[in-house]
């Protein structure tokens, strides 16, 4: 993915990075949502399907279109998948996926952005239960499809969200800013059957990036499938986590990869499968 002008200017120069500061508060998102979501904003949908070459086949549309921007770009598809072998891990949503190894006091790095799993987590106990296992993190641009789903049967064991300034996860960022340190996060460690505890992340991204997750209660039973949540506009990052020795990754995901390092996925496809 090629970085913009802007984004250049934003993140590699200091006028652009004083406009940063002041685009990433609170307010000035507030205001860029509002509109967004408002019928002023509807008029950019067409061009925005043509320039990102979106496929609407399969896609719920409102009786006379989508009535703002945002409506189009938390569209949900009219079917929805069926069910999954307890033994298989999917992918709980559309974007691109890197596998990394987590090691002890290992800094993770993606795309050039450095930070550590009790930092990502806020939580060095639960940091601590992923040690040697697994980070599969998923990137998501803005062509994408932004509802995302559980990726595995299991019950919530916690919840948490993690207030931060939101900045932009495309490339250009992600080599100057420590993101997932940054931007505002939410997670939840899910216990499975199959794949014991697992961690699943969303992060949110500049203005916007909203994170809006369905409610789902300390001790609820979730299904892999089942809709979690969506992001509203910007593009957004998923992150799982999962136990030593709990996964085999599926190889033919892994097949083909960018010049990022990453595999492109679809909700819904076998990412690895349990270890008996």
């Amino acid at each position: 993915m090629k970085d913009t002008l802007t984004l250049r200017f934003l993140y590699r120069t200091v006028p652009g990075r004083l406009l940063l500061r002041l685009l990433v508060q609170p307010g000035v998102s507030k205001v860029a949502g509002a509109f967004l979501s408002s019928g002023l904003s509807k008029g950019a949908i067409p061009y925005f399907i043509r320039k990102n070459h979106i496929d609407m086949n399969g896609i719920q549309i409102p009786p006379g279109g989508f009535p703002s921007f945002n409506s189009f770009f938390t569209r949900k598809r009219i079917s929805e998948h069926g069910t999954f072998p307890t033994e298989q891990l999917i992918s709980p949503c559309d974007g691109y996926l890197r596998a990394v190894e987590i090691k002890k006091d290992i800094v993770l790095e993606v795309k050039h952005s450095r930070y550590s799993l009790v930092d990502l987590l806020a939580d060095a106990g639960l940091a601590k239960e992923f040690e040697n296992g697994i980070a599969l993190i998923f990137r998501l641009t803005p062509a994408n499809y932004h509802r995302y789903c559980y990726p595995a049967d299991g019950t919530v064991l916690s919840s948490k969200r993690i207030n931060g300034k939101l900045h932009c996860v495309r490339p250009i960022a992600l080599r100057t800013i420590p993101v997932f340190v940054q931007n505002s996060r939410e997670y939840q460690a899910v216990k499975t059957k199959q794949f014991g505890m697992m961690v699943q992340m969303e992060v949110g991204a500049l203005l916007v990036g909203k994170i809006s997750n369905h409610k789902s209660s300390v001790g609820s039973y979730v299904q892999a499938g089942k809709e979690k949540g969506y992001f509203e506009f910007g593009g957004s990052t998923i992150i799982l986590l999962v136990q030593k020795d709990s996964i085999t990754l599926n190889t033919e995901v892994f097949l083909h990869w960018n010049k990022e390092g990453e595999a492109t996925v679809h909700q819904g496809d076998v990412i690895a499968c349990a270890n008996r």
